[in-house]
């Protein structure tokens, strides 16, 4: 019996950053982003998006495919949860009007948890394939101004229905996994932005891919020469480029990197989006011109502090009755483009806590807001056409 991804779809933020505005604004080469980094843009969120609206948005989409009946068990990986108790998923799953029959759990460990989900998902399914899950990755990658970090920040969501035979993925049962306690990036519970070695933290993914890379082989996987298309973790894009070169020397063997290449698209975009990115750079892949019928994609996951894994996943023929690259193209084409003073000013708008009630501007056009915060409760709701657009004047307001 197979198992692995039914479907899949993305979400992004209402903004977008240029780098090449942000680089001038702050006396950068822009060329250090555009080729140091290979980033064009970030994504970046309004005032009333966060996580959960970015994935329940990207279940939504997916969802209206599926249908929901067979959906049990929602599993929503991120870290930047909302709650250090409840779920984002709970909230998601209110969204989305799924039965109350559902499980429901969060699940962290940096921009890995997607893939954990993924792995407990796909157990979930063998033990009963009669039943679905829904995975999302969702998150929103916010560092500090003025530090290392800045031009790699990004926002994104993808939500995965995971089943038995897919149409889309087959994810096949061969695993190889690494981890080690590294202090390479992290967030205390009382920072909203993370702390970064970022010379420990290039280190620590490309030690972890060649770790995971052998137990993968260890427990009786492909070979190099039978995967036919790389996807790697990407919190910037050059990183994954980085990545399959460490495996070509690793190796000893030439991988030609236009097998890297089709899954790169979208990162160059949105940014990072932290659990959510390895997925979207499979969506990259899976939107781009190749004729994946019947090929094997390498995919590689990693999450500071520090876990790896690598798996593969097999395209099943007539993949592209499945999906297609609409949301992903109308995300690029659609976010409002901030101007330096105003991306600032917004930066530092978001920097509030659930100590005080507010209520947020309405200027998303996604399907779900995040209205704002009353008694120290997060308040949601489905959305009605935008009534203010302007940015500067929805900062004030709040």
């Amino acid at each position: 019996m197979k198992l692995g991804i039914v479907d899949m779809e993305m979400a992004t933020a209402h903004h977008s950053v240029s780098l090449s505005a942000l680089a001038h604004a702050t006396n950068v080469d822009p060329n250090k982003y555009r080729f140091g980094l290979r980033q064009e843009n970030f994504s970046m969120p309004a005032l009333d998006e966060d996580a959960v609206t970015l994935g329940a948005t990207a279940a939504s989409r997916v969802l209206a495919r599926t249908g929901k009946t067979a959906i049990r068990t929602l599993i929503f990986a991120t870290e930047s949860s909302v709650d250090q108790s409840k779920s984002a998923g709970v909230f998601a799953a209110d969204l989305l009007d799924l039965s109350v029959n559902t499980r429901i759990v969060e699940t962290k460990q940096a921009c890995y948890a997607g893939t954990a989900a993924l792995q407990m998902a796909l157990g979930i399914v063998a033990r009963n394939p009669q039943e679905q899950v829904l995975v999302i990755a969702s998150d929103i990658a916010r560092y500090a101004v003025n530090t290392a970090g800045e031009p790699t920040q990004g926002a994104g969501a993808v939500a995965m229905v995971v089943g038995a035979d897919p149409q889309l993925l087959e994810i096949e049962p061969q695993t190889g996994v690494w981890s080690a306690h590294i202090d390479d990036f992290w967030r205390p519970n009382d920072l909203s932005t993370p702390l970064v070695d970022g010379a420990r933290s290039l280190d620590a993914y490309l030690g972890a891919f060649t770790g995971a890379w052998e137990d993968y082989l260890a427990h009786g996987g492909a070979g190099l020469d039978e995967i036919d298309y790389f996807v790697h973790h990407q919190p910037f894009t050059k990183m994954a480029v980085k990545g399959h070169r460490r495996l070509v020397e690793h190796t000893g063997k030439l991988i030609d990197e236009q097998t890297v290449e089709p899954g790169l698209r979208y990162t160059t975009q949105f940014g990072n989006s932290y659990t959510a990115s390895l997925y979207l750079g499979l969506l990259s892949l899976l939107h781009s011109d190749a004729d994946l019928d019947g090929k094997r994609i390498g995919l590689y996951s990693y999450g500071s502090g520090a876990t790896g894994e690598f798996f593969t996943g097999v395209v099943q023929p007539g993949y592209r009755r499945v999906i297609d690259s609409h949301y992903a193209d109308a995300a690029i084409n659609e976010r409002e483009e901030l101007s330096f003073e105003e991306y600032r000013a917004l930066h530092a708008a978001h920097e509030r806590g659930s100590k005080h009630d507010y209520q947020n501007p309405r200027v998303t056009r996604a399907p779900f807001r995040f209205v704002g915060v009353r008694d120290g409760a997060r308040s949601y709701q489905r959305n009605t056409l935008p009534t203010d657009s302007g940015v500067i004047s929805t900062i004030n307001q709040s």
